[in-house]
């Protein structure tokens, strides 16, 4: 998270205000600011997370990706092999 903060106006439904003064007022949240600073964060979090997994299907659906990604992972699948070995005995 950027350390740079910017004051900004919104506007909100009264009884969500009272819940989170309320989330606040009862130590459940440190602060009004706060609980919406870590609401977004979730929010954008969860937009990101489909967004990754909308790329991720479109992906599985490109046949020249998941050729190259077979290719890397049959490249791969001796030293996999032998790392998961070393693991084992370790």
């Amino acid at each position: 998270m950027s350390s740079k903060l910017k004051n900004i106006t919104f506007s909100l439904p009264v009884d969500l205000i009272e819940k989170l003064k309320a989330c606040a007022n009862n130590n459940y949240i440190n602060s009004m600011n706060a609980g919406v600073r870590e609401a977004l964060e979730k929010y954008i979090e969860n937009i990101e997370k489909e967004k990754l997994y909308e790329e991720m299907v479109e992906a599985s659906n490109d046949s020249l990706f998941m050729e190259d990604l077979c290719d890397s992972m049959n490249a791969f699948s001796v030293s996999d092999e032998e790392s998961s070995k070393e693991a084992d005995s370790g």
